[in-house]
């Protein structure tokens, strides 16, 4: 967690308590060490946060402080709700998750009638999209992507022949109908794309490929049509 985000958790953290919440208790609940939320409280309080209190006894936020309203038009909170729903058909159990979570704050930070809206808003949007695999955790192929960490897959092609694969995940690329995990395959010594859909099985390997993603990514989009705008696929796009 960045320390950005560690240091709004403190403070939903400290609105939301009953009573005065210890550093270890605080430090737990971010996964962070307590030397570390020492440093992020005094951050805080640096900031002219009202939190009060000390180590060893406990810290409060001064009651009636709240963070800096967001202003959000009408149309701003559609296009977030909107994107949230239709986060849930790309069968990313973990996006489906965040989502919600976002729908949640935007609903307390927003104005009492856009909250109104929000809970009875004026679209739909359909759950039906792609097929998600249970052998596949996508929050783990995007931390493999951000760690350059190697996948081991069983890839299932059309036919029904499965394959063991080693590759190196580029990007995940979602669409209506299918999920894939863009990836230079070992076996193939070329651009792959992996329906996630037909991954019998998944491991992030201690293996890392070389710290060339960047490089990587700037190819893939350069032989692909993504970068073009196109909505046709290029011989890249062949699957497995």
């Amino acid at each position: 967690m960045r320390k950005a985000e560690r240091l709004f958790e403190i403070i939903q953290l400290l609105r939301g308590a009953v009573q005065p919440m210890t550093a270890a208790q605080i430090a737990e609940r971010l996964e962070v060490n307590v030397r570390t939320l020492y440093r992020d409280i005094a951050a805080l309080q640096a900031q002219r946060v009202p939190i009060e209190g000390a180590p060893g006894l406990g810290y409060v936020l001064r009651r009636g402080y709240d963070l800096p309203p967001l202003m959000f038009t009408q149309e701003e909170v559609d296009a977030i709700a909107i994107g949230a729903y239709l986060v849930r058909r790309t069968g990313d159990e973990s996006l489906r998750i965040a989502a919600q979570g976002v729908l949640s704050k935007l609903a307390s930070i927003v104005s009492d009638d856009q909250q109104r809206r929000l809970a009875t808003p004026q679209f739909y949007v359909s759950d039906a999209g792609a097929r998600s695999s249970p052998a596949v955790d996508l929050s783990q192929v995007r931390e493999a992507i951000r760690a350059h960490a190697k996948l081991a897959i069983e890839y299932e092609d059309e036919s029904g022949s499965k394959t063991q694969r080693t590759i190196w995940p580029i990007a995940v690329v979602y669409y209506v109908e299918a999920t894939l995990i863009a990836a230079w395959c070992e076996l193939r010594e070329d651009f792959r794309h992996f329906r996630t859909d037909r991954v019998a099985s998944l491991v992030v390997t201690k293996d890392s490929f070389p710290d060339e993603r960047d490089a990587l990514l700037h190819a893939w989009l350069e032989r692909s049509s993504f970068n073009r705008g196109s909505r046709t696929q290029s011989p890249l796009h062949r699957i497995g």
